[in-house]
């Protein structure tokens, strides 16, 4: 049976579980093993904050700690999927207590087991150098449960019985060598169980897993997971199975064919005298199979066959000019042979995955296994095939984890693996220098600490060379990190096949959920604009590129300017033009790109290196200066009638929302003046009509006319952007007046740094000073628990002040600048249940992102635009328009 490990390596291990061509195989769901030891909860205690939702469970007699790694070892590559728990600690956060008592939140786990968030890692060796494998196996300590994050064991030794799970044909080979070198034994597990739930997981978990290739262009599907099965996956390894997936555990061989991977590898291994997969692949990139291959224009005078929709460049025959005229085998080239054999087997496969999806009335054919691993023309040759023989009505769908199906089946098949429940707002994809491609070469070994990331980077620029990737492409066998003695380049820089894909690390978040207020999740795009144009994309990447040495310069002076900071720096920034250079080449190596998804990547980058808050002295000396003139400006707001002052506070969120670190037009305007100056030169030249101006619809909404005052909104989730004059001068005194008309406010800040926004953890402390001058915040405050003099009890506050509506502050669950609504933390969709007022505020909330995106109540989105480019295509005008759009609920 081919295709059933992926790899065409001609295993000779036995391999278990085969399933005759049209059997049935109705399975149970893929089964938990029992022989890892159960769960030991004796002396378990809840880390940090009792009342936490998701909250951390320790376990200090558990012997493996629920940690899990599984492999897929095949003939040529291990893949090795392992789990590690987050460094995050729990804090004991007062604000969040309240919070939780203001709004009800449950405290109860929706879980029916106690997963620990954590992260998803995805690494491959070659298995020729197997024992590197087991070298970072140990050295992770992996197989004892993996290394606690202060960096001790979780396991002091290994128990007799404890196992690894792995699937493939070195599962058998190797287990007395696993055995010897780690003191734990394998327990093997079928590879078609381990395929067909590592699809299901990827399809129903990653949101843009699957995606098309016609003609060199992505295109990522998003699969609606109620709507997934049934559907074809076809394995292409040494052979090819075809295997109708009906839903968890329920699948069927229905077809294959001996003609796959192996035969290509086989047949070009005679024909081209290739030592390699991947050289014969790279042949095939330099090939023209005109000159082997006989087309239908060769037969007819260099016309179409119309009549039966054939082109003149279609193929009519593989090989079939090489039986005209007395050419031998050595009178034909290396990269026209690999390129003819590649297509042939291509067509074939694409040919016969189609009428199987005919025969069974299937919409979605997945194809994966190692004869694809990234390959630009092969994924197109299938891709055609599917399409020709469908008449267009069936395209051929690729996965971009697709290497690691077997391995992730694998780590599923442990009794508690915690991923049953997972849904695909719970999982972030980071990718941070090390990064596997999906393609079959192995590019070093996997990057580990800081110091080594910063060591691999230093020795690589060393030599002088461009990076183009995450990860080094070095060449193979290597040994230590960054051994570049004589790097493989073309025209002097280390790339990669243009179509290959990175495998990132998946961030486990059970505590993020789907915004309960978006109109319609299923079609809601948060990104603005497309960044899979090219020329949108260049702007951008450029845009980014030029801020870079300011951002580097903040983010080594907020570590005290040392050495370390320094290199820190200077790592930080060639490990982000990397990221920048791979993505300007191939943009859908990371997925879908959007803006949101290049600010969090720089954010990411910047954590990696540990500058955990670039901005933070800037944002301290921001809040002090206008915390200053807060007074002031509240007793001019309270000297106005109710229509003048609502306009001036709209007008005051625009002005303040000038100070953005990340606009580059922006920060040549703190040269010129002070903070307090730049906001009064703003507030100045705020004349309407604003180039998107629905005030008068939002003043309608909020003031009535004298015959008829409507309700105030319940609960309104303001949310804030930057430090200083923007959420001090803008976004609070716009909070304070819907306060003041009796409705709750909820301030809906980052979770994490990014450039100079305010985050949930600043808040509460921004507000107790603004209290101090001001009794309407200070008793809102009170009330929603955030000064610490009212947070011991709110359910002792006296009965009088119960009516008074709190003002509160949640987190969003991101640490960028945009905000992506399928992904937002468990207290933000929680406290959006009660409200029917959302306030966005900030380019990259309310332009970059969300600009078209609709919601189930009134929306008010407040911007004003610090990008020329970003001005002319969003809105037709130009830097510093402002933009006031009022999208009343349905």
């Amino acid at each position: 049976m081919g295709g059933v490990t992926g790899d065409p390596d001609f295993e000779k291990g036995n391999l278990r579980g085969k399933i005759k061509e049209g059997e049935q195989s109705e399975m149970a769901p893929i089964s938990r093993s029992s022989s890892r030891p159960q769960l030991d909860l004796s002396g378990a205690a809840i880390q940090g904050n009792f009342e936490e939702r998701n909250p951390t469970i320790i376990l200090p007699n558990q012997s493996d700690d629920i940690s899990h790694l599984a492999l897929d070892i095949g003939g040529s590559l291990i893949k090795l999927v392992y789990f590690s728990r987050h460094e995050d600690r729990p804090v004991d956060d007062k604000r969040k207590r309240s919070l939780k008592q203001r709004l009800g939140f449950p405290n109860v786990n929706r879980r029916s087991y106690p997963i620990l968030g954590g992260r998803l890692h995805f690494v491959k060796f070659e298995t020729a150098e197997i024992n590197e494998c087991l070298d970072f196996i140990n050295s992770k300590q992996l197989h004892r449960g993996g290394i606690n994050p202060r960096g001790w064991h979780v396991n002091s030794s290994v128990n007799d019985d404890a196992i690894i799970k792995a699937t493939g044909g070195g599962a058998y080979k190797f287990a007395d060598l696993f055995k010897e070198r780690l003191g734990v034994g394998i327990e093997k597990e079928d590879e078609m169980d381990c395929l067909v739930a590592g699809a299901n997981f990827l399809l129903k978990a990653i949101r843009h897993e699957a995606f098309t290739h016609m003609e060199g262009q992505k295109e990522f599907v998003q699969i609606d997971q109620n709507d997934l099965f049934p559907y074809l996956l076809v394995n292409i390894g040494s052979g090819v199975s075809m295997i109708k997936v009906d839903g968890e555990g329920k699948f069927q061989r229905v077809s294959g064919t001996n003609v796959g991977g192996g035969t290509y590898w086989g047949l070009g291994k005679l024909l081209t005298k290739c030592k390699s997969f991947d050289e014969l692949l790279e042949l095939s990139q330099r090939g023209d199979n005109r000159v082997i291959d006989m087309l239908v224009g060769d037969i007819y005078g260099g016309m179409d066959y119309s009549k039966i929709g054939l082109s003149a460049s279609t193929i009519a025959s593989s090989f079939g000019k090489a039986i005209f005229g007395n050419k031998e085998l050595e009178d034909y080239s290396p990269e026209d042979i690999s390129l003819s054999l590649l297509r042939m087997i291509s067509y074939n496969i694409g040919q016969i995955a189609y009428l199987n999806a005919l025969r069974f009335g299937l919409k979605r054919i997945f194809f994966g296994g190692f004869f694809i691993r990234g390959h630009a023309y092969t994924m197109d040759t299938i891709s055609f095939a599917v399409q020709f023989w469908s008449k267009g009505e069936a395209q051929a769908m690729f996965l971009r984890h697709e290497g690691f199906l077997g391995a992730l089946g694998a780590f599923m098949s442990y009794e508690k693996h915690g991923l049953d429940d997972l849904m695909a707002h719970q999982l972030v994809e980071r990718f941070p220098m090390g990064a596997p491609y999906v393609g079959g070469k192995i590019h070093g070994p996997p990057l580990g600490d800081l110091s080594e990331k910063i060591s691999w980077m230093e020795k690589f620029l060393q030599k002088g060379t461009e990076i183009l990737a995450p990860v080094p492409l070095a060449p193979l066998r290597t040994t230590g990190l960054g051994g570049f003695d004589s790097p493989s380049s073309k025209g002097g820089s280390l790339r990669s096949d243009d179509a290959t894909l990175n495998v990132g690390v998946l961030h486990l978040v059970p505590t993020l959920e789907v915004f309960p207020l978006l109109a319609d999740s299923k079609t809601y795009e948060p990104n603005t604009i497309d960044l899979s144009d090219h020329n949108e994309r260049e702007y951008w990447l450029t845009v980014l590129s030029e801020h870079l040495p300011d951002l580097v310069d903040k983010a080594v002076a907020s570590e005290g300017g040392t050495e370390d900071a320094k290199r820190r720096g200077d790592a930080f920034a060639h490990a982000f033009s990397a990221h920048m250079s791979r993505l300007m080449k191939e943009p859908s190596a990371y997925g879908k790109l959007g803006l949101a998804n290049l600010f969090e990547l720089r954010e990411e980058c910047l954590r990696e290196f540990q500058f955990v808050d670039a901005y933070r002295t800037i944002k301290q000396r921001e809040n002090e200066a206008s915390l200053a003139v807060l007074t002031d400006l509240l007793m001019e707001l309270d000297s106005m009638d109710e229509e003048s002052r609502l306009l001036t506070l709209i007008e005051g969120v625009l002005a303040a929302n000038i100070f953005d670190w990340g606009s580059r037009a922006c920060v040549d305007l703190y040269h010129k003046g002070t903070i307090i100056e730049i906001y009064r030169m703003s507030r100045n030249k705020m004349q309407r009509p604003w180039r998107v101006d629905d005030f008068d619809t939002f003043k309608e909404r909020m003031l009535g006319s004298a015959e008829k005052k409507p309700p105030p909104h319940r609960r309104a989730l303001l949310f804030v952007d930057n430090s200083g004059a923007d959420v001090i001068l803008g976004m609070l005194p716009l909070a304070r007046e819907l306060l003041r008309r009796g409705t709750e406010v909820v301030l809906v800040a980052n979770s994490l740094p990014a450039l100079n926004d305010v985050t949930a953890m600043e808040l509460p402390e921004i507000v107790a000073e603004a209290a101090k001058h001001c009794d309407i915040i200070r008793k809102a405050a009170e009330a929603g628990g955030l000064l610490m003099d009212a947070i011991v009890n709110i359910q002792d506050a006296p009965k009088e002040d119960s009516s008074l509506a709190p003002l509160m502050v949640v987190e969003n669950g991101c640490g960028g600048p945009c905000i992506d609504f399928r992904q937002v933390s468990s207290e933000l969709a929680d406290a959006a249940k009660g409200a029917d007022l959302i306030i966005l505020e900030g380019m990259g909330r309310a332009l970059h992102t969300n600009f078209n995106a609709r919601f189930k109540c009134d929306t008010l989105k407040l911007a004003m635009v610090k990008n020329q480019r970003l001005a002319e295509k969003l809105v037709n005008g130009n830097i510093y328009d402002s933009v006031c759009r009022y999208e009343p609920g349905p």
